[in-house]
């Protein structure tokens, strides 16, 4: 009987685990194509800038032309239809030229002003002048990071009490973003963990630390769980070097990756990049 129970729960943590990843890779890729989305508007921004300054040679052709043709005739009081024409195509090119970029531009600023209040806010909510603790963007992405000196102690995955008082500040502002999705990655250093009844490596200690984060977060401090996502990343994603002590107490780490409406962020993007192929 027991190892039937026993059987059944692996087969339930290994099912729970490819949910994770799964999720992960889909977030990962999400992320990869609004950065593409990106990267590809900011070359567009550029070949639209280019082209206006272009027209606006263009146009300045074009007044001194039609300047040009009034100093050489003093009865001349309105310009040619046709040189009039030119300069009404110019201007009406200048506008459209000058809205498509507006719009570009008004696009990357919401996004860069979304990333910044969202910053400041977790700074502010956060409120811990600790140099353990880090809100900061890494690839467009807001993130928290712990050092696991405050969170747990060396091999366990229980949460301590200082961090709780770390965490309680996290929800606050979890909790104040409904529309927020937040992924807690554990990172451990590379050192081989001891194998036991409950952990086989670092992979089993990364997301068990995951999950006693989001534990907390649920039951003690409410959060809804539907905003959570568990990853254990191992010692595969270090900061630095695992040569040193130093090094690796920097490695172990809990990172709250910040999740604010990728989805309607990417779809703006894509209707703007619609609307300048029209």
């Amino acid at each position: 009987m027991k190892k039937t129970v026993f059987i059944l729960s692996l087969a339930a943590l290994t099912l729970s685990s490819c949910g994770s990843k799964k999720k992960i890779a889909e977030l990962e890729q999400k992320n990869k194509e609004c950065q593409d989305l990106l990267n590809s508007t900011t070359v567009k921004l550029n070949m639209c800038l280019s082209e206006k300054e272009a027209l606006s040679k263009q146009n300045e052709y074009l007044k001194q032309n039609n300047t040009d043709l009034i100093n050489s005739s003093k009865e001349l009081t309105v310009l040619t239809t046709k040189g009039a024409q030119n300069l009404e195509k110019s201007l009406e090119s200048l506008k459209e030229k000058d809205l498509k970029i507006a719009r570009l531009q008004d696009a990357l600023t919401k996004k860069d002003s979304v990333t910044l209040a969202l910053v400041t806010s977790l700074k502010g909510s956060v409120g811990v002048a600790d140099p353990d603790i880090e809100v900061n963007v890494d690839k467009g992405v807001v993130f928290i990071s712990i050092s696991d000196k405050l969170l747990f102690k060396s091999g366990s995955y229980v949460v301590s009490d200082k961090a709780k008082e770390v965490l309680a500040k996290v929800a606050k502002v979890i909790n104040d973003k409904p529309t927020f999705e937040c992924m807690v990655e554990g990172h451990t250093d590379n050192v081989p963990f001891t194998r036991n009844a409950i952990l086989l490596d670092n992979w089993d200690l990364s997301v068990k630390r995951s999950t006693a984060i989001i534990r907390v977060l649920t039951k003690e401090l409410g959060v809804k769980p539907a905003q959570l996502i568990a990853a254990g990343r191992s010692e595969y994603i270090p900061l630095v070097d695992n040569n040193t002590a130093e090094n690796r107490a920097i490695n172990r780490r809990t990172r709250i990756v910040v999740l604010p409406k990728i989805d309607e962020f990417y779809d703006m993007i894509e209707k703007e990049m619609k609307n300048q192929k029209k």
